[in-house]
């Protein structure tokens, strides 16, 4: 069994036809029958049902689909670590981050790693924190930077490290009625309409224990939109449709500008004050690069 076989035979499991495989490939759709043929043949065993002019795998196929792409991310990941020892001149990065820390955070530490390792190709995706962390877990990313709480069944496979923090501050925009006030009860914050991020995100995560801490439950307040970013977020706030609880680095420039203002909540029985940390996620037994290393170190330096 050779390594060309099993990239053929993932390319045939992906697009589930021969020459579609061969053209993704940049080989003859012969070449592809042939290896796969010799695969079975070898082992006596069939990795696809002909059916007509279609293609399904068999149970026999999906057992070495797992192995296969084990293999082969392991020669990546080999390839990558020979590549990284000429004192990390070359390499490639890929990080997950939560939106928050992709778009404020994280920009100037990026920056930073850039002017240390200019060889080393950056890639970072950014999603909500339950995206990042299974991504983290099943090896899309290097390294994941999130600010909500990751599920039990992820943290299981990932090691958490508290890298940094930000605080969630409830705004309006200037034709709501709160806009002339500096603070609030917390009775009245089930009085007004709400525009929250998606569930799975870190900022909605925050935002609803802050609110059973101050015994309201989430539900009791009217959330009359749920967006995907916290730039959509903050614009339906400047709209006047409703409050909502953002990240304190988000909008530095629209309270300078008055067209947020910050609403405090008033209640001398608790703290009010909405801080979360921000967390660094690796996986535990998978391997790390020089690069991610290298990545891992400057970040909680920073902190």
């Amino acid at each position: 069994m050779t390594i060309d076989q099993l990239r053929i035979f993932l390319a045939v499991v992906q697009h589930l036809h021969f020459t579609r495989a061969a053209e993704a490939l940049y080989i003859t759709q012969p070449a592809v029958s042939a290896s796969i043929q010799s695969l079975e043949e070898q082992y006596g065993i069939k990795l696809f049902h002909r059916i007509g002019r279609r293609i399904e795998i068999t149970e026999a196929g999906k057992l070495l689909q797992v192995s296969a792409q084990k293999i082969l991310d392991q020669i990546a990941l080999t390839e990558r670590s020979l590549r990284e020892l000429n004192n990390l001149q070359q390499g490639e990065l890929k990080l997950g981050a939560s939106q928050t820390i992709g778009n404020y955070w994280l920009p100037q530490l990026i920056s930073q790693f850039k002017r240390e390792y200019p060889g080393i190709q950056v890639n970072c995706t950014l999603g909500n924190t339950e995206v990042i962390s299974v991504g983290t877990t099943t090896g899309v990313f290097d390294l994941g930077l999130v600010e909500g709480e990751v599920k039990p069944s992820d943290l299981a496979c990932l090691e958490q490290r508290v890298i940094g923090n930000d605080r969630l501050q409830i705004v309006v925009g200037c034709s709501h009625p709160w806009f002339e006030r500096t603070a609030v009860s917390l009775k009245e914050l089930s009085t007004t309409n709400w525009i929250m991020r998606e569930p799975g995100s870190g900022t909605r995560q925050r935002f609803e224990q802050a609110l059973r801490e101050w015994a309201i439950a989430p539900n009791e307040l009217t959330v009359i939109l749920e967006m995907s970013t916290g730039e959509m977020v903050k614009a339906a706030v400047e709209s006047g449709v409703g409050a909502a609880a953002i990240s304190e680095l988000m909008i530095v420039k629209e309270l300078q500008l008055d067209i947020l203002r910050l609403i405090k909540v008033k209640d001398s029985a608790m703290p009010t004050q909405i801080v979360r940390p921000f967390f660094l996620l690796k996986h535990r037994e998978r391997f790390q690069s020089l690069v991610s290393q290298a990545f891992a170190h400057l970040v909680t330096g920073y902190c």
